[in-house]
């Protein structure tokens, strides 16, 4: 049975397609389009899924979408209807564009897809969107039987959802919370008030959060601000917002910026104003406030299922910090979450549950890791024309020993490398093959990184990339995460002492100071957000990581995605040189070309 799955309409907008229970190929719109977390009907993603699995589109089995489009529509009308007469502008801007293209989806996927082929007798299947969330996590994970926990902005009504995953039976859903209730919301209500930008900007709060600590005055009366005026938290971890101070059910703005001004007694920061400490206290407390939500609810799911494992998924399991808080609590054996945990893995999702629904197929767990690398790649052809075109001076190596021998020169010398090479990674994280790499030891690589070649807030951590065998030597025992999902401090043995009043000093003067061996990637807390790199997951990126550290000794680069500020990662040789041309690297590679500036 082949299966097209697709999510959109809300952010990061994305299609898959499986066959017989397995993934083929799977890719966000945003990389086609250009338009970071694009959340228009995935067209492109779609034709290249078909084209790259050789399927025509009057083959597939049956079109799956990964939420319930008159359910969302039935909450909103409900939602508006609570709170009249306020929300009338929320309500005359969205319920236009519902009626035009959201509300009918079944008829816009038909008449989206006729420039590709007939899909009139295809049926489409629209799963719950949490049910999409848990099947993208448990179908790709390695446990027979688990927990799992589902936990994001909204779908239709649900916000949170918890249950029962099991390869012979499915997916039991036995527990929801449900909106406005959101702890996902409730998480981006303070990405909006510190100045990022909602659905996109929830990682750079959670990476500024570690600049405040829990020794902070500030940050704790925070963290008490919030807990007596915003949310209720019961033993279980359901919450309930205080609806006074957030507008986002009705509103065209998350919260109301004069009415946190006053509780938090201070203003809202706007895009361009520069950070602060009073901003990491308060990142610092919503981080904490999240966590122990979190906390509470896996020890309530422990306790209802006792099952030994557990599946996160959702757009805040993509927050590999908590994520790590969870995993350490050593309630579960192990925990799992897919490398594109938020909306756009909701397209896999849907793909597998209707799959493992219809074909009552039994899932007994993946028998290796699961393939993060299901996007597009390139021919060397597509190279060559390339470079031709551009009049570059390069060098191709006809072995993946020689490339990587070179590649690892490069790093060791303080060269910065853009590193294209096999298929797009799905979901938000680079793993080696969309990647800027650098040398993790040199104490300035951190600021050159995102000044001169992101062009990003300085403030901003580096993820070090670290082979399985060699994890030991740099990092504190935790999880081994192939999908840069989780965190581990680095050893005692490569730290480095900090001054005495340490968090005294400014932001700036913080980011600064030395405080490890490896200092690019150690964050301020100690904490790395580690890619551990399996050989059988990703071999040429292994043997480039063995290269370097048998040149230098170090067995850590820094992994950071190929792209600047504000831009998708890059999909094709085209944007990888056109990135590379207008940032400060130092050279590229593009499969087994290298070129030099």
């Amino acid at each position: 049975m082949k299966i097209l799955g697709i999510s959109a309409y809300y952010h990061d907008s994305a299609a898959a397609i499986i066959e017989n229970g397995n993934v083929l190929f799977a890719a966000q719109e945003e990389r086609f389009t250009r338009v970071k977390n694009d959340a228009s009907f995935p067209e492109n993603a779609i034709k290249f899924c078909l084209s790259e699995s050789g399927i025509d589109l009057g083959d597939i089995d049956i079109i799956s979408f990964y939420e319930k489009p008159f359910l969302k529509f039935e909450r909103l009308l409900e939602t508006y209807y609570a709170y009249a007469p306020l929300g009338f502008k929320s309500f005359a801007k969205a319920i236009p564009v519902w009626l035009k293209e959201k509300l009918f989806i079944k008829q816009n996927i038909r008449k989206s897809l006729k420039s590709i082929g007939n899909v009139d007798n295809i049926p489409i299947s629209f799963p719950e969107h949490h049910l999409s969330h848990a099947a993208s996590s448990f179908y790709t994970s390695p446990f027979k039987k688990s927990a799992f926990l589902s936990i994001d902005g909204v779908g239709e009504w649900t916000t949170t959802s918890y249950g029962i995953a099991c390869g012979e039976k499915g997916i039991e859903i036995m527990g929801e919370l449900h909106f406005p209730d959101s702890l996902g919301l409730f998480y981006s209500s303070f990405t909006y008030f510190l100045g990022f930008e909602v659905n996109k900007g929830e990682y750079k709060m959670m990476g500024l959060a570690p600049y405040s600590n829990s020794s902070s005055e500030r940050a704790q009366q925070f963290i008490k601000t919030i807990k007596d005026n915003l949310v209720d938290i019961e033993s279980d971890g359901s919450i309930q917002l205080n609806r006074k101070y957030f507008e986002y059910p009705v509103g065209l703005r998350m919260v109301d910026p004069q009415k946190w001004a006053k509780l938090f007694g201070i203003k809202q920061r706007l895009p361009e104003e520069k950070l602060e400490q009073v901003h990491a206290d308060l990142a610092f407390a919503a981080q904490s406030v999240l966590e122990e939500i979190l906390v509470k609810i896996i020890r309530f799911i422990k306790q209802e299922t006792n099952e030994q494992y557990l599946c996160l998924s959702g757009g805040v399991a993509l927050n590999c910090v908590a994520n790590s808080v969870l995993f350490n609590q050593d309630l579960f054996e192990d925990i799992f979450v897919q490398p594109a945990a938020g909306d756009a893995g909701g397209a896999l999702g849907a793909a597998l549950a209707v799959a493992h629904i219809k074909e009552d197929r039994i899932f007994d767990g993946l028998h290796k890791p699961f393939n993060p690398y299901l996007g597009s790649r390139c021919s060397d052809n597509d190279i060559e024309r390339l470079l031709q075109k551009h009049k570059c001076n390069y060098r191709y190596y006809s072995s993946n020993e020689e490339l990587t021998e070179a590649t690892a020169q490069l790093i060791a010398s303080k060269k910065v490398v853009g590193w294209f090479r096999g298929r797009t990674e799905f979901g938000p994280r680079a793993l080696g093959n969309r990647s800027i790499l650098a040398d993790a030891s040199d104490p300035e690589m951190q600021y050159k990184l995102n000044m001169k070649i992101k062009f990003r807030e300085g403030f901003r951590p580096f993820a070090p990339a670290v082979c399985e065998e060699d994890f030991d030597t740099y990092f504190e025992a935790g999880k081994h995460s192939y999908y840069m999902l989780f965190t581990n401090n680095v050893k005692q043995s490569i730290k480095k002492e900090l001054p005495e009043g340490f968090h005294s000093f400014g932001l700036d003067e913080k980011r600064n100071f030395i405080k490890s061996d490896l200092p690019a990637i150690t964050h301020i807390d100690y904490s790395a957000r580690v890619q551990v790199v399996k050989k059988d997951i990703n071999p040429v990126f292994w043997s480039l990581i063995k290269s370097y550290q048998k040149q230098t000794g170090i067995g850590v680069v820094i992994n950071t995605s190929f792209n600047v500020k504000d831009e998708p990662i890059v999909n094709t040789p085209e944007e990888a040189y056109a990135c590379f041309m207008k940032s400060g690297m130092d050279a590229l590679v593009l499969e087994n070309y290298i070129v030099e500036k």
